[in-house]
């Protein structure tokens, strides 16, 4: 296949090039019986193409792969296998047996506190029913890196939290941290994003959110790290004014940097199609905009 033209795009902040489509048609030429997934597979290898952790970046090279075909730049052999829905095929999770008499205490009286990383374990069940049941956005599996809690007074749960990967773009953030596009596309890996904090409807104790926000700032980089391989360097969250007024983030010294735009992360019109929502931020590190922003 001979391109006369140097043909580029940009895929999840890779950019590739005329030589590069070249090279991945060759891959498929010399592969004749390879599925689709396992082209996938050999093109990460021959990149170099991983996360942080060392995984291959199999899903994301699939991607661009499909957009190449459709774009006609490539063929890739026929689809062998069409996995199943696992949105509409997976359960929710199930009602978890919990002590739901009322905790009206102090913070000091239920002290101490154990926070269970429990991703990964036996436990994380027992956090996804929680959630399933008591927030009121209930549960939605996770994509990309992420992190589960639960928090627990005297071998009983009094909160849940979770953590996942930042969004790509926002606005009051980008500009508050003032990395390059480039750095951003980099480095926002390096972001956790709380996705889920819920204080069990039957606790009742006063300041609990905030310390349970300080204490997760001093836990959450080493526990990343030690899953994935990287640490994070700065935390955010979103706030729904109308429900909310993130009084607890602000206790423990959040920031607020300004609202969404509304448009979510695909508004092809560039109209706002859900709430605006309140931005705030915590930086880990003195440092991180240094780092976030390095080249």
């Amino acid at each position: 296949m001979i391109f006369t033209v140097d043909v580029k795009l940009s895929y999840r902040g890779r950019n590739v090039t005329a030589a590069d489509i070249a090279f991945i048609a060759d891959l498929i030429a010399q592969n004749p019986r390879a599925s689709r997934r396992r082209l996938s597979k050999l093109l990460c290898e021959a990149w170099g193409w991983r996360q942080a952790n060392g995984e291959l970046r199999d899903m994301v090279c699939r991607g661009l792969m499909l957009k190449l075909h459709r774009a006609g730049l490539i063929e890739l052999p026929p689809v062998r296998f069409v996995p199943r829905n696992n949105v509409i095929a997976r359960p929710k999770p199930q009602r978890v047996l919990v002590d739901r008499a009322p905790l009206c205490t102090s913070l000091k009286e239920i002290q101490p506190l154990k926070i269970l990383q429990v991703r990964r374990t036996n436990d994380e069940a027992y956090y996804d029913g929680l959630i399933e049941e008591c927030h009121y956005l209930g549960y939605t599996r996770p994509v990309g890196e992420h992190l589960k809690y639960l928090i627990v007074a005297s071998n009983r749960p009094v909160a849940c939290m979770a953590w996942g990967s930042a969004p790509r773009h926002l606005g009051p953030r980008d500009r508050f941290i003032g990395w390059s596009a480039q750095a951003r596309r980099r480095n926002v890996r390096y972001l956790a994003y709380n996705t889920r904090f819920l204080i069990l409807p039957w606790v009742e104790v006063p300041h609990l959110a905030s310390h349970l926000l300080g204490r997760m700032a001093r836990v959450l980089s080493a526990d990343w790290e030690r899953l994935y391989n990287h640490p994070v360097y700065y935390l955010e969250t979103f706030v729904d004014p109308r429900r909310f007024r993130g009084t607890c983030y602000l206790a423990a010294n959040w920031i607020a940097l300004g609202q969404t735009t509304g448009r979510g992360h695909n508004a092809p019109t560039g109209k706002a199609t859900q709430p605006k929502k309140e931005v705030l931020g915590y930086p880990l590190r003195k440092d991180f905009r240094e780092l976030l922003a390095a080249p």
